[in-house]
């Protein structure tokens, strides 16, 4: 077998065992609440302690098999994952991964929207500030990584409402203005991928992706700003090593033009340091996401679980969310590792030999 193929199998086999870990841990946190509790989500109606709701109680114990020892619950959870319901969440009054597709696409665009902005500014800005160090340029970008790394996501998001929606105006919270709704309502608009800017598009409704976007602009500031500084400074300190590295000074000594030396040369030797930190940044912003969307009333996945964690928890829906969550992640991280054994020259030769 090629060992780029054994080296992808491993990453599978990997990321599978670490579902199961993290499903297993997450459904012992569900048994620490009393079958009686749990069964009571399922009877919003009934709302006395007699003998009749006591029946029902244990009824519906019966039913979801909630007095069963910790290895059978997790079997019939575990079955339900399989065969694509994920349970019912009496809170949502439905099965919980339709759920939670349904509302994917918003968190998706979200978080590619994000990628798109701090990558290439990352990397840029903080290229060209570690390239040359202590000059305007790298003082100002010094600043902004300071305070874009010090400042917790939503503090930015508080100041960013307080600035361009209550005092200029120019943005605006949720997902689209209730008079905009109804308009596309009554006008056909199709929701052909749930993904309202590539939907406009696909409607030539160029109007209707410039509102999206800019109904998106706080939201993506706010994944951008943390995540654009802590690549940027990774990128600056990595470059700012190897400016003065001999292959540099030999290659400007033979008359290399500075813009060659730059961003053909200078930029394969950090490409290892860079891609991890995009890595990380790609993980952290997706579950990052969904605090965002709580701020600025978004309906991404993260609904799912403030609607479930009213009153007693929704047991299915939180856990349902959580491995949502992990798988999003894990995916994410296994394409990015493979991205690495491609692109980074070092990780490939690691690969090839093993």
């Amino acid at each position: 077998m090629p060992p780029f193929i054994q080296f992808i199998l491993r990453r599978l086999f990997t990321a599978f065992v670490s579902l199961i870990a993290i499903t297993m841990l997450l459904y012992a946190g569900v048994m620490l609440t009393p079958p009686e509790a749990r069964a009571r989500l399922y009877l919003p109606q009934v709302n006395g302690e007699g003998q009749a709701s006591q029946a029902l109680v244990q009824s519906v114990i019966q039913k979801h098999h909630l007095d069963e020892p910790y290895l059978v619950q997790y079997s019939y959870w575990v079955r339900s994952l399989l065969t694509g319901s994920w349970g019912y969440s009496p809170t949502l009054r439905e099965y919980v991964l339709p759920a939670l597709l349904r509302r994917t696409p918003v968190t998706l665009e979200l978080a590619l929207y994000s990628l798109l902005l701090l990558i290439p500014l990352g990397l840029v800005s903080g290229f060209i500030a570690g390239w040359r160090p202590n000059q305007r340029f790298d003082g100002l970008f010094r600043s902004l990584a300071y305070f874009g790394t010090s400042t917790p996501p939503f503090i930015f998001s508080m100041v960013l409402l307080a600035v361009f929606y209550v005092q200029l105006g120019w943005f605006a919270p949720e997902r689209m203005d209730v008079t905009t709704q109804l308009e596309l309502m009554r006008s056909g608009f199709v929701n052909y991928t749930g993904a309202l800017t590539l939907d406009s598009l696909l409607n030539r409704r160029f109007d209707v992706f410039l509102l999206a976007l800019r109904h998106l602009a706080m939201p993506i500031m706010t994944l951008s700003i943390f995540y654009w500084a802590t690549l940027g400074r990774v990128t600056r300190a990595a470059v700012f090593g190897q400016r003065n590295q001999e292959y540099i000074i030999a290659a400007r000594a033979r008359g290399i033009p500075e813009r060659r030396l730059m961003w053909r040369h200078a930029l394969r030797a950090i490409l290892a340091p860079t891609l991890t930190t995009m890595a990380i940044s790609a993980s952290s912003i997706v579950t990052s996401s969904f605090v965002v969307e709580i701020i600025f009333v978004l309906p991404g996945v993260s609904q799912v679980i403030v609607k479930a964690m009213r009153g007693l928890p929704d047991a299915p829906a939180s856990l349902g969310f959580a491995v949502y969550s992990v798988m999003m992640v894990i995916s994410l991280m296994f394409i990015l590792d493979v991205l690495q054994a491609i692109l980074d020259p070092r990780v490939r030769d690691e690969v090839l030999k093993a």
